[in-house]
């Protein structure tokens, strides 16, 4: 059975769907067979961008390397009134096929609470949760003091982690693999900068998951979107030249990679 990586937060906007398409990609040119999942039916931003990717290489006539879309199955093959039972029977119907097929298989959660995000967390073998560098992202995970800046509580997000976690126990699974990355860090703000880091280190240790630096606010990553592309293509694609940032955010997604610490996984990307 494949390796689950989800992306996930209760939070729209901290890069869930980039990260997404970099990870699946990087896997698929190690070789690896990668399926995705995207359970924001109503944006699709994760499938839009592999629908893009097909889109484009049909045109380019480029055959790239690239995870099988996945998506979940139409609910009237399902005789369940709509609620969480459907919902669960349309993931599992999703994961039973596709699973057996990949060695991982990467899922893009939606930025709110819904059962298809709840289930999904259940079943992540891995959990990458994606925060913009700032106490607002902050609170999704834990409430802190205003005053003294002290962690006091976790929040909601980090309370569904913890369910999914005893979920995962009750059924003899491995302990879920969570980290979390810093997006969009900033050069400017340092004050801040460092505050956050030194809030999110303390609830790492509180609430166990890695921290980890994701990737620097870039206009590149915007650009890639239409055509369906990752950093990992542009060598492939043609059209754009490297620059020193495209560089940079290459080695992002490299120690990324090797952050995550996926099992049988030789990064070279």
């Amino acid at each position: 059975m494949a390796h689950i990586i989800v992306v996930g937060n209760e939070k729209g906007g901290s890069g869930k769907s980039t990260v997404s398409m970099h990870v699946s990609v990087a896997l698929a040119r190690m070789g690896l067979r990668v399926g995705a999942m995207d359970l924001d039916v109503r944006q699709l931003s994760f499938g839009r961008y592999i629908e893009n990717r097909a889109n484009w290489t049909g045109r380019a006539g480029l055959s790239l390397p690239g995870p099988r879309y996945m998506p979940l199955p139409d609910p009237k093959v399902f005789d369940l009134p709509e609620g969480p039972q459907l919902h669960d029977a349309r993931m599992a119907a999703a994961l039973e096929e596709l699973a057996p097929e990949c060695d991982f298989v990467v899922i893009d959660c939606p930025g709110s609470h819904t059962r298809y995000s709840q289930f999904a967390h259940s079943v992540a073998d891995t959990l990458i949760t994606p925060i913009n560098d700032s106490f607002i992202d902050f609170d999704l995970l834990a409430r802190t003091d205003p005053e003294t800046g002290k962690v006091l509580a976790p929040s909601i997000y980090s309370e569904m982690v913890w369910k999914a976690r005893q979920v995962r126990a009750q059924a003899g699974l491995k302990p879920l693999n969570w980290v979390v990355l810093r997006n969009r860090m900033g050069t400017t703000a340092m004050h801040n900068k460092r505050k956050v880091g030194d809030a999110l280190e303390e609830l790492s240790r509180r609430i166990g998951f890695r921290l980890a630096p994701g990737f620097s606010e870039r206009v590149i990553f915007r650009e890639l979107f239409p055509k369906g592309l990752t950093l990992l293509d542009l060598a492939d694609a043609g059209g754009e030249s490297m620059t020193m940032s495209h560089v940079a955010a290459r080695q992002e997604l490299r120690e990324l990679m090797k952050i995550l610490e996926l099992p049988d996984l030789t990064v070279n990307v």
